[in-house]
């Protein structure tokens, strides 16, 4: 969730590629946790969770929360809590026929080889590879496409049980020496380590109390600049507030005491920073963002001039500014002042004043996602009804053509330097694993480098896009996939995914875990909802604060038109998303808890009048609002899934999921949210609570603990949606 975009080229890569194998929201719980012996079609008798007298006073209304205590994840009594939950969770889903088969059959299609896009840098070439079940991917090294490649960081040996993760990257311009950052158990905090390329020993160097930051090195490998946090109080680790970022220069072979302090702000708590050398090393390029806000500042430091100031280039927070490259003084930037889709414009920083600024690229009809240079040309990457398109300008603007890609579905990669011939990008769709191509920009041919194999047949399978009416005539684009031949007889068992927030785009992108559910005769069904990215900052900020609702009206709408047109009905429909998607879902139940079949809400922002009191969540305000606006507190109380339970409703049954890690959504609110519905909810259909260990917000997660945690998913809902594992057709057994 919550992507902070200013990190450098290559840490946001490690990003970008983790990302694309697979996000699930959740992890498998280990084999030591507890489990009972319930029978699955047995009603459930939930654990007592014990109620307080708390009640906060917001603008003169009061609102009840008896289930704070819960916030301390910490605690021996919410330790207590998490076991006794996860007792009855097991035990009802270890008496599900379907789940090891699932298990199975996900196991085997996932065993094949993954590429990440490679990138080059100081004469070597680098990426990364899953040789299949792999908890972990194995960054290589190579110094020519055919030569023999050599492990540079296999994370897989950090941990026995593969919760240590990379999380960021950067080499020097030399290629001979790599920062990297890791994080454990899924936290969003990461410890950096720097490592000798050639040798693949590391140095003494160890930066510790990073968030929300990548390392990018001056030009002659001396040091990096990076961004950090103050140490955290005693017990404020996973829970407390974020503020105060810093921005700091760590030279090589010193202690981190000593690093330079390069940045701060001790006016703005909310600023944080994200430092970049520019390719030619003379400048350092300072985004200034504020929370997940659009909106940024650009600050630079001539790192030729000795002891240079900070200058202040764009400070007005009008527009987002995403620095792409320079050519000297003159900055290039991909911003979208005065064009919501985003345009291409340079600034000389010698004349800067607005009157001088110049248009290279004017806004398109499609939503320009991202701008790279590489053999002296532009590549863009635009979104068509959330499809990809990639264009190649000329530095002075000019269209030069069109990249003829292999087919309807989402490409990225396309890094490198100015001066590069070659890049290489990743392309997948619903139906195809992520393949990767070399492309020489001088001629424009795209060549395959490598194509996983994977163990089915694309061809039985297909992707249509279809466009619906939301509740307020909007026109919504939706993705629908499934086996070919499906009968629109409303009999599918449908699993209908949705996000819908801070600017974030869903692609076409493959899935063992969605293929597996159709392989069980499942549609899978993606709807674009506002509050995204796919149609510009209009498209999001028509979901953001006060317009939040039009996100649940999408959805809530994408539902009845499948049902409408015969793809499910409601006994066979099951909504999920994760993070903000699981806000998403719980909304979507809370509002119409009649219309679907089964909800998977996965760490989700689920109590909406104290999410910015935790960790990064003061970030989101720019988003939802806050509790403490008057105005906006109506709006989220009046959509707050945990303050719309209402006792005596009947419930679809639930399985929610979270971690006792996760320092992004913190896990209190998946805890408050579940043991309200337990209290609220009538009926005997199954209100559980997956809660896993050693796991956070879902970056990272090793591959044996998305099996399993994918596993539970397809289990809980063939088995609640009366669907046969193997066919399709209702399991024998099976009791809602």
């Amino acid at each position: 969730m919550f992507s902070f975009k200013r990190l450098n080229a290559l840490a946001l890569a490690v990003t970008l590629l983790a990302a694309s194998f697979v996000y699930n929201a959740q992890a498998a719980a280990q084999s030591s946790q507890p489990r009972a012996s319930q029978n699955a079609g047995e009603k459930l008798v939930y654990p007592v969770t014990k109620k307080l007298e708390q009640y906060d006073d917001y603008h003169g209304t009061k609102v009840a929360d008896p289930y704070r205590w819960l916030e301390d994840a910490d605690s021996a009594e919410t330790r207590a809590w998490v076991e006794a939950q996860n007792k009855v969770t097991f035990a009802y889903l270890d008496r599900i026929p379907a789940r090891p088969r699932i298990k199975e059959r996900l196991t085997k299609l996932w065993n094949y080889e993954k590429y990440g896009t490679p990138f080059k840098q100081g004469g070597r070439y680098f990426y990364f590879k899953n040789d299949g079940l792999q908890n972990q991917s194995v960054l290589y090294t190579v110094t020519s496409l055919d030569g023999n490649p050599k492990v540079l960081l296999d994370p897989n040996t950090l941990s026995s049980d593969g919760t240590v993760a990379l999380a960021g990257l950067s080499i020097t311009d030399d290629g001979k020496l790599m920062a990297y950052g890791l994080a454990a158990s899924g936290s969003d905090w990461t410890e950096w380590k720097v490592r000798d390329v050639e040798t693949g020993k590391d140095l003494a160097d160890n930066i510790k109390w990073v968030k929300f930051s990548g390392a990018s090195w001056t030009r002659d490998g001396k040091g990096f600049f990076y961004s950090r946090y103050d140490e955290p109080k005693e017990g404020q680790k996973m829970s407390g507030a974020n503020y105060y970022q810093k921005l700091y220069y760590h030279r090589i072979g010193t202690s981190q005491s000593e690093d330079a302090l390069i940045y701060e702000r001790p006016d703005r708590k909310e600023l944080g920073f994200g430092g970049n050398v520019t390719e030619d090393g003379r400048f350092l390029i300072i985004s200034v963002w504020q929370g997940t806000e659009q909106k940024n500042r650009v600050y630079y430091k001539d790192l030729q001039a000795k002891n240079s100031e900070v200058i202040k280039l764009l400070d007005d927070f009008d527009a987002s500014y995403n620095f792409i490259g320079n050519d000297g003084p003159v900055f290039w930037f991909q911003t979208d002042l005065s064009a919501p889709r985003s345009r291409v414009i340079a600034i000389d920083t010698r004349e800067p004043g607005r009157k001088n600024w110049k248009e290279l690229i004017p806004q398109q009809a499609e939503t320009l996602q991202g701008v790279s240079v590489v053999n002296d040309r532009f590549i863009i990457l635009y979104l068509k009804d959330a499809r990809t398109q990639v264009k190649v300008h000329r530095l002075d603007g000019k269209l030069e053509r069109e990249v003829a890609l292999p087919g309807i579905g989402s490409a990225g990669g396309f890094g490198g330097k100015r001066k590069d011939r070659e890049t290489f990008y990743s392309f997948t769709s619903f139906t195809v694993p992520p393949t990767i191509y070399r492309y020489d920009v001088a001629t424009g041919k795209s060549t395959l480098f490598r194509q996983p194999k994977v163990a089915f047949n694309p061809e039985d399978y297909e992707t249509k896009q279809v466009f619906y009416k939301s509740k307020d005539g909007t026109r919504v684009p939706m993705f629908i996939t499934h086996k070919k031949g499906l009968k629109l007889d409303g009999d599918n068992p449908t699993y209908l995914y949705g996000y819908g927030g801070f600017n974030i785009s869903l692609t076409p992108s493959f899935s063992i875990g969605n293929l597996v559910w159709m392989e069980m005769g499942g549609v899978y069904a993606m709807p674009n909802l506002r509050g995204g990215g796919e149609y510009g900052e209009e498209w999001h900020q028509a979901g953001m604060k006060l317009r939040k609702q039009n996100v649940f009206d999408d959805f809530i709408s994408a539902a009845e038109w499948l049902i409408e047109n015969k793809y499910t009905s409601t006994s066979k429909l099951a909504i999920g998303g994760g993070s903000n998607g699981g806000l998403l879902v719980g909304a979507a139940i809370t509002q119409r808890p009649e219309l679907f079949g089964a909800a998977l809400p996965a760490v989700g922002v689920m109590d909406m009048l104290r999410f910015q009191k935790f960790t990064i969540g003061w970030a989101w305000v720019s988003d939802y609002g806050s509790s403490d606006n008057p105005d906006e507190f109506k709006a989220l109380y009046a959509y707050s899934p945990l303050h719309n339970l209402k006792s005596g409703t009947s419930y679809p049954p639930t399985m929610v999921t979270t971690a006792d890690h996760d320092d992004r959504v913190v896990p209190g609110h998946s805890f408050k949210f579940a043991a309200a519905l337990q209290a609220a909810h009538k009926g005997d259909a199954p209100v559980i609570i997956r809660i896993e260990t050693k796991a956070g917000h879902g970056a990272g997660k090793p591959t044996s603990k998305t099996i399993e945690e994918i596993s539970d998913r397809w289990g809980f809902l063939v088995h609640v949606l009366n669907v046969d594992a193997h066919s399709g057709k209702p399991e024998a057994g099976s009791n809602r």
